[in-house]
């Protein structure tokens, strides 16, 4: 799939007023600093689209993106990140929560973790929560190009061993790195076989 059209709908922090469309959604969520807004500048082929940040935890809304006229990316803050205060995360984590629970047209959601560090207790305690209340998700492992191949594969290895300890099947796996844009094609079609599957 190639993304031809990509634009900004709306920021806001209730799922209220999220877009009142049926389009497929696709939202990407991550440990702040993950690469996130990088990851979706990649695969939409604009360069600020989302906004990346030397500071991590910049996005602090619910960000919905049309792209293609057909689907909705939806840019989620990023979780775990320390220097906001705890009334912040208090209310970030609500409407995150509130989005996952309530959010209807929501298919997937991409949960992204840096490839090079080990897997990291906050990300598998969201990734079991996803599992627990139903919601379908896949992982991105980001910033690939910043190891060699035996060190990521490595890596990879290990980190699939950890899920194997919650899983009995793993989830759909890709790797990516925004700077060579490793991942975008079969991230794009991923998106796409799904939603050739709603039609």
């Amino acid at each position: 799939m190639e993304v031809n059209q990509s634009k900004f709908v709306i920021s806001n922090s209730k799922v209220e007023e999220c877009p009142q469309s049926n389009l497929p959604e696709y939202a990407f969520i991550g440990r702040s600093n993950v690469g996130k807004s990088s990851l979706i500048n990649m695969l939409t082929g604009r360069k600020s689209l989302a906004k990346v940040s030397g500071k991590p935890g910049k996005t602090r809304l619910i960000n919905h993106f049309l792209i293609n006229d057909n689907w909705h990316l939806v840019d989620l803050p990023g979780y775990g990140y320390a220097k906001v205060s705890k009334k912040e995360k208090k209310v970030f984590q609500k409407f995150i929560t509130d989005y996952f629970k309530k959010r209807k047209q929501l298919v997937n959601a991409f949960v992204l973790v840096d490839s090079r560090h080990e897997p990291q207790k906050i990300d598998l305690e969201f990734m079991i929560w996803l599992g627990e209340n139903g919601i379908p998700f896949s992982l991105i492992f980001t910033k690939t190009d910043k190891l060699k191949p035996a060190a990521l594969e490595k890596n990879l290895t290990h980190y699939k061993s950890v899920l194997m300890e919650y899983w009995e099947e793993l989830m759909p796996l890709f790797i990516s790195s925004s700077l060579d844009k490793t991942g975008k094609d079969d991230i794009l079609a991923y998106i796409g076989n799904i939603n050739q599957s709603l039609i």
